[in-house]
């Protein structure tokens, strides 16, 4: 066959959120939409937020000779500076628009930056659980993925693990805080850390700090900046969650101020960006977000669905940890096989994903991007499944 044999194993990897949409089609049709529960997609179902539409024909209003043509790479010099001030309130750093570079989506981020940084035979350490798709945006540029476990008890870091995982070909670490799939956030004192475990490595080890939940927390925690912690660190991020525009594709890449080689860095980023295929990120959405810095989706949906799922799922008696950040719940699978109680679960037409699809088998992610009354009628159904696989086990 001429297809690419390593594509044909990554789509074979890949296929577990694939199969629950599939699966929620046939269930759909056959039971009907409303009488199936799925929480198989991290696809946000808030509208964006009002001034959305109004800065959206502003920017339209807005638009002269010119507007849809190209740009310097990095974005509009106007937006990147309106970024660089969010960013500096976050962070607790002054950065200026040239350490801001606009991107499709933090997808797109993620791999510019790792075709930034990556030689082949580089080592990328990823923490699992980990969002699905990082080991393909490593193998994009040549990287190898070596996966270091967070603690099972409440996916924190594990120090003494990282630590023992850094080689002498080791370029860069990922985190994801708030956790996609844990809801967890990584302690300041973590990451301080984390810094100090680098920082004794012989050659340079950059920390990506995967940031599109920042704006996503609950009970009054706080995403703490990596940019204090450690010195050689980039911050990549999306609005497609604090503003509800996945579709648009629209993100950013922002470098610590005071990292080793910025400048030389930043254009290579800067290259990257245009020969990925990019070019640069969408015109119009660059404007629209560059007038809405600051602005949210109201959390507080998304904390009273946190709330109502957990209440569903400890009246079921299964074991997790309350997220403190972004939209998902990662419970512990009653069977050592969580894709056999994914199983369980769709008798009870319930989608969700199974552990192993985020680097860590015996659990399953649960996503409340979804209207409450979902949550709450699938009560009975987590119950009968629970049933189902305290039997299975015997």
């Amino acid at each position: 066959m001429a297809i690419s044999k390593k594509m044909i194993a990554f789509a074979a990897q890949s296929s577990w959120i694939r199969k629950m949409f599939e699966e929620g089609v046939r269930l759909r049709a056959e039971h009907g939409a409303e009488n199936v529960f799925d929480f198989s997609l991290g696809n946000p179902d808030l509208p964006p937020p009002v001034q959305f539409d109004a800065a959206l024909q502003e920017a339209i209003a807005e638009a002269e000779s010119g507007a849809h043509s190209y740009m310097p790479n990095s974005g509009y010099p106007a937006v990147r500076t309106a970024v660089a001030r969010q960013i500096s309130r976050e962070q607790g750093m002054t950065l200026s628009l040239d350490e801001v570079l606009m991107t499709v989506g933090a997808a797109g981020g993620l791999n510019v930056v790792l075709k930034a940084l990556l030689d082949p035979g580089d080592e990328v350490i990823i923490l699992a659980p980990f969002f699905v798709e990082y080991n393909f945006y490593v193998d994009n540029h040549g990287g190898i993925s070596k996966i270091v476990n967070t603690k099972k008890a409440d996916f924190s870091l594990d120090l003494d693990a990282i630590a023992a995982a850094i080689g002498p070909q080791t370029k860069a670490l990922i985190v994801n805080s708030p956790n996609n799939p844990s809801g967890q956030i990584y302690a300041a004192a973590e990451l301080a850390e984390l810094g100090e475990i680098l920082n004794k490595a012989p050659q340079t080890i950059y920390l990506i700090a995967d940031e599109p939940y920042r704006k996503i927390v609950y009970d009054h925690h706080l995403v703490p900046s990596v940019f204090k912690a450690y010195r050689h660190s980039l911050v990549v991020s999306s609005y497609s969650k604090d503003l509800s525009l996945p579709g648009e594709r629209i993100g950013y890449i922002a470098v610590q101020p005071e990292i080793t080689g910025k400048a030389q860095l930043i254009n290579v980023m800067t290259m990257a960006n245009r020969i990925l295929g990019f070019v640069n990120a969408p015109a119009m959405i660059q404007r629209v977000v560059g007038k809405m810095q600051g602005v949210t989706v109201d959390t507080a949906i998304y904390a009273r669905r946190r709330d109502l799922f957990c209440q569903v799922l400890r009246a079921a008696s299964y074991q997790f940890v309350s997220p403190k950040g972004a939209f998902y719940i990662f419970p512990q699978s009653p069977l050592a096989d969580d894709t056999r109680f994914i199983g369980l679960l769709a008798q009870q037409r319930i989608l969700g994903v199974p552990g192993c699809g985020f680097g860590m088998t015996g659990y399953f992610r649960l996503a409340f991007c979804v209207e409450d009354d979902l949550i709450t009628r699938s009560a009975v159904g987590f119950k009968a499944a629970m049933l189902a696989a305290e039997s299975a086990g015997t």
